[in-house]
């Protein structure tokens, strides 16, 4: 940031401004510097906008733009960038050389590529894609291959924030391709790593370590240890969130190793965390102390807050398991201390920050308004000198052109009173057309709206009525928000003899073509338990899958739609379960965590060497609860940041209110959702189902 400015402004007296603006910029950079403020390069910016309109000659234009350009890259603040863009362009409409032109469209890359980042983070995604696209434009005008893929990897990183990870996927692997070709590694490895992240999303951990140990080769091919050790470190969290312990610590003092080879201590002392960390976990006290201290020593001499914060609250733990309850004791209060002291160092900061602002206006003031009584005594003279040079021949010519516009006026005068009638009349026939299509385009929508509303009793039809569901499952509830008026996701429930059977579906898509599908997919559940005479979950999406196939088979067109859906089967205590992708959560009373039973990480429909589905028997108690679910409610976006919910705050949620009747629960998860939600706009179906025992 602080070249950055220093370069800017070391081009203004080059070209010939005054001593007192180079002096108010070295006094800008002083400000900037000492505070970490950037809030105040709108002027700078200005002072290179007002450079590049009063030189003339291409080069220093160039260099002028080449200013505006890098302040547009590392400026944060949303509005100066887009008022300066917006002024810029309207700069360029002059007469400028194509050279001009073409050298401002190359710098103007990155610029565009920051901008769409901001809009993207405020929320407005579909602005945020029209810069990212203009600058993959502007970069396959000019051949610029790297800008080609870092505009693909920025238009990966907006579909995934939106939940579509295929898509996503894409747009990396193109950036892949292209960074390859060119040789640039650091770009192959951000966007492998971006689709091992998108994976670790999916939870399809399996692959998400396949492309993070593809992330590990190519750093190691090309020495970049940093790489190596960051990949190396988020396979080993991988594995001890799956309860290998094993191999997460073997992974994880592999990284140690990268670490300590690159000498950075704070790489160093987070690896030795981990460690102290995971051995905790796995209940070796002593080697937990041990990577603890080693942590704590290097946080220490680095003067590295945060850390000596964490290492203190993994060190309490470890001596209180130990029954050294002095030295954790100890621990604690050093944990709360730095606790306190990150809080402060951040006011103190904002304090600082806003000081060096309040200098710098005060004394730009100051030197603006002495600037401005130059420049308007100056501006005197010059005018005054004007008026004498042209004030005779100019009285002379009006004169000469009063009479030749009173001449023309009367001729002009006729004809745009023929005019001005026939425009009249053709308005007059437009407002009738316009008239009638509104008319048209009314009765239309009010068909396809009818249509929709008469598919909505359709599909509601299909749905098992309220009160069928509480005589087979008394204590239980629904939640089901359709995105738009008809929905693909659904909810099932069968009766067999003693057995209860009841589903939760999410079929591809929303809208009309979501409910189209889940009328197939609903039609295959009821022929496989009716027709079929199947009550276990596993055997019924097993023929479900079939059926469905079979169906879409009959189109000559490739058909791959299907639902992904979580199946159980209740008689007394006794539950089975299957599931495609979605899984069956289980709160046992009184317990503080959710059991979680997984699904085959297959879909109901056309699908590569698919497998039976597994089911799965669980025994319950009178008290436990449990709950299947689409993804639409973790999926949404919202909260102050406009960030995914997830489902570790959907499961946070759930056991906060465990001890709610399942009616008032519903009422909590709804109130929870909207707020989440806020103003945004839902982004899927939603549907849940809770049951208790």
């Amino acid at each position: 940031m602080k070249h950055i400015i220093y370069i800017s402004f070391l081009l203004l007296p080059l070209v010939g401004l005054s001593q007192k603006y180079a002096d108010k910029a070295y006094y800008l950079v002083d400000s900037l510097v000492l505070s970490e403020l950037s809030s105040s390069d709108i002027t700078l910016l200005d002072s290179c906008l007002n450079l590049y309109h009063k030189v003339e000659d291409d080069t220093s234009k160039v260099k002028a733009l080449q200013g505006i350009c890098d302040k547009l890259v590392h400026d944060d603040w949303k509005k100066y960038q887009i008022y300066q863009y917006e002024k810029i362009r309207e700069g360029l409409k002059n007469n400028e050389s194509e050279l001009v032109i073409e050298v401002f469209n190359k710098y103007l890359l990155n610029a565009l590529n920051n901008m769409g980042t901001i809009y993207f983070h405020h929320g407005n995604i579909a602005k945020g894609l029209e810069f990212y696209y203009e600058s993959l434009e502007l970069s396959e005008k000019y051949n610029d291959q790297a800008g080609i893929a870092n505009s693909l990897s920025k238009i990966g990183l907006v579909h995934y924030e939106q939940g579509d990870h295929e898509k996503a996927k894409d747009f990396y692997e193109r950036a892949i391709v292209i960074n390859r070709r060119i040789g640039q590694f650091k770009g192959v490895l951000k966007d492998i790593a971006n689709i091992a992240r998108s994976y670790y999303d999916k939870e399809e951990y399996n692959k998400a370590i396949d492309y993070l140990r593809e992330s590990k080769n190519i750093s190691d091919s090309v020495g970049d240890l940093i790489s190596s050790a960051r990949a190396t470190s988020n396979m080993g969290g991988i594995y001890k969130m799956l309860g290998d312990s094993k191999k997460a610590l073997e992974l994880y003092k592999e990284g140690l190793t990268f670490e300590e080879k690159i000498g950075d201590v704070y790489g160093i002392g987070g690896a030795l965390g981990n460690i102290g960390l995971l051995y905790y976990e796995m209940g070796d006290f002593k080697k937990a102390e041990s990577y603890g201290l080693r942590s704590m020593e290097l946080a220490k001499e680095i003067g590295f807050a945060l850390q000596v914060k964490t290492n203190a609250k993994l060190l309490s733990n470890v001596y209180f398991a130990q029954g050294k309850f002095k030295l954790s004791l100890e621990m604690y209060k050093l944990e709360i201390t730095m606790r306190d002291s990150l809080n402060n160092e951040s006011t103190q900061k904002a304090a600082i920050q806003q000081q060096a602002k309040y200098e710098y206006e005060k004394q730009k003031a100051v030197d603006d308004a002495e600037h401005d009584k130059e420049i308007a005594i100056e501006h005197e003279a010059k005018e005054k000198q004007t008026i004498l040079t042209y004030a005779t021949g100019g009285g002379l010519g009006l004169v000469a052109i009063f009479l030749l516009v009173v001449f023309n006026r009367l001729k002009v005068t006729r004809k745009q009173k023929n005019i001005i009638e026939a425009q009249k009349t053709e308005v007059e026939n437009q407002k009738n057309v316009v008239e009638l299509a509104h008319t048209e385009l009314e009765e239309k929508n009010k068909e396809i709206t009818d249509s929709i509303q008469y598919a909505k009793r359709i599909q509601n039809a299909i749905l098992p009525p309220n009160k069928v569901v509480k005589k087979y499952l008394q204590e239980s509830y629904i939640y089901y928000k359709p995105k738009d008026i008809v929905a693909g996701d659904f909810y099932w429930l069968e009766h067999s003899e003693s057995k209860v059977l009841f589903a939760a579906a999410d079929c591809t898509g929303h809208g009309v073509p979501g409910a189209m599908v889940s009328v197939v997919c609903n039609n295959g559940l009821n022929r496989s338990v009716r027709e079929f005479g199947l009550t276990d979950p596993g055997e019924i999406l097993n023929k479900t899958r079939e059926i469905v196939v079979q169906e879409f088979e009959k189109s000559e067109e490739e058909v791959k739609d299907g639902m992904d859906i979580a199946l159980c089967t209740l008689e007394g205590n006794r539950l089975q379960y299957a599931g495609a992708h979605n899984p069956l959560w289980i709160i046992r009373k009184d317990a503080e965590e959710i059991e979680e039973i997984k699904a085959n990480k297959q879909p109901i429909g056309q699908f590569d060497n698919p497998e039976p589905y597994t089911t799965h028997t669980i025994y319950l108690q009178k008290g436990d609860s449990l709950y299947i679910f689409s993804d639409g409610y973790a999926d949404q976006f919202g909260g102050e940041k406009g960030k995914k919910l997830k489902t570790a705050n959907f499961k946070k949620l759930l056991l906060s209110i465990q001890n709610e009747s399942m009616e008032k629960q519903k009422q909590l998860i709804d109130e929870a959702f909207d707020k989440w939600k806020g103003d945004l706009e839902q982004l899927d179906d939603v549907c849940v189902i809770g049951v208790r025992i």
